[in-house]
C-alpha cells in the first residue's frame, strides 16, 4: 500500500474534543494513525495528556462551554501549526431519568455540553478555516437519539443530540462557500464509560440488572453486539478525509442497525 493510501491524512493537524477516554480517544488515536497531528483536548487535563502521549500528540485542557476558551485553543493551534484541517467536536455527558424526573439543572448541563459546546466549537474552528481560506472539514458528535426521540429516561439528551443534527446542517449550509464541510456521527450503544454509567442508571430505574438491559440492547442491534469506539473513529477519520469530499450536512448512523432512516 502506498503512504499516501495508508496515510491520507498525513501533513494535516486535527483538533479533537472530549479526547481524553471513549469514541473521543479512539478517534484521536485513528486520525493519528492516518498520519494527522492530533491536538488531544478534555476538560480532563490528565486524561487527554495520557492520549496525547500514546500519540506523540499535544495535548489541552478545554472546557468546551467556554467560548473564549475554544476561541484560544482554535487560535493557539491555527498559529502552531499554520491552520486547523479538522475539526472535531466530541465531547459530551449524559444523565438518565423518567421525563417528569428530570431537573433543570440536568437539562441545563446536557444543553449546554452536548450542544452548546458544538455551536462554540463549530464557531471557533470555522473563523480560522475561514481566515485561512484553504477549507476543512468539521464533525460532530450527536446520537442515535438525535434521531430516535424514543430513548427512554433520556429527553433532556434526546433534545441535545437533535439539536446538534440540526445544526450540523445550518453549519454545512453556510460554510460550504469557504470549503468546509460540516457532518455528524450517530453512535448507538457504544461501550465506554458513559455507556456503563447508563447502564447501571437504566437498570435501576428499570428495576432490573446491568446484564438484563446490556442484553436488551444488544437484542435491539440487528448486527448483534455492543459497539465499540473504534466502530466510530473509523466513520469520523472517513469524515475528516478527502474520502468524504462530496459529503456535507450529514448525520451519519453509526449503530448496527438499531436506527434506519
Amino acid at each position: 500500500m502506498s503512504e499516501d493510501l495508508a496515510r491520507p491524512l498525513a501533513g494535516r493537524t486535527a483538533v479533537v474534543t472530549g479526547a481524553g477516554s471513549g469514541i473521543g480517544a479512539a478517534s484521536a488515536r485513528e486520525l493519528a494513525r492516518r498520519g494527522a497531528h492530533v491536538v488531544v483536548s478534555d476538560i480532563d487535563e490528565a486524561a487527554a495528556e495520557r492520549v496525547a502521549a500514546e500519540l506523540g500528540g499535544e495535548a489541552v485542557r478545554l472546557d468546551v462551554t467556554d467560548g473564549a476558551a475554544c476561541d484560544g485553543l482554535a487560535r493557539a493551534v491555527d498559529e502552531a501549526r499554520g491552520g486547523i484541517d479538522v475539526w472535531y467536536s466530541n465531547a459530551g455527558v449524559s444523565t438518565m431519568a423518567a421525563f417528569t424526573e428530570i431537573t433543570e439543572a440536568e437539562y441545563d448541563h446536557n444543553l449546554d455540553i452536548n450542544l452548546k459546546g458544538v455551536f462554540l466549537c463549530g464557531q471557533a474552528a470555522a473563523r480560522v478555516m475561514i481566515a485561512r481560506g484553504r477549507g476543512g472539514s468539521i464533525v460532530n458528535t450527536a446520537s442515535m437519539a438525535g434521531k430516535r426521540g424514543a430513548a427512554p429516561y433520556l429527553a433532556h439528551y434526546v433534545a441535545s443530540k437533535f439539536g446538534v443534527v440540526g445544526l450540523t446542517q445550518a453549519m454545512a449550509a453556510e460554510l460550504a462557500p469557504h470549503r468546509i464541510r460540516v457532518n455528524c456521527v450517530c453512535p448507538g450503544y457504544v461501550a465506554t464509560s458513559m455507556q456503563e454509567r447508563e447502564l447501571g442508571w437504566e437498570a435501576a430505574i428499570r428495576g432490573t440488572t446491568v446484564d438484563a438491559v446490556r442484553e436488551m440492547w444488544i437484542a435491539d442491534t440487528p448486527l448483534g453486539r455492543i459497539e465499540t469506539p473504534e466502530d466510530v473513529a473509523r466513520v469520523v477519520a472517513f469524515l475528516a478525509s478527502d474520502d468524504s469530499a462530496f459529503i456535507t450536512g450529514e448525520a451519519v448512523a453509526v449503530n448496527g442497525g438499531s436506527h434506519m432512516d
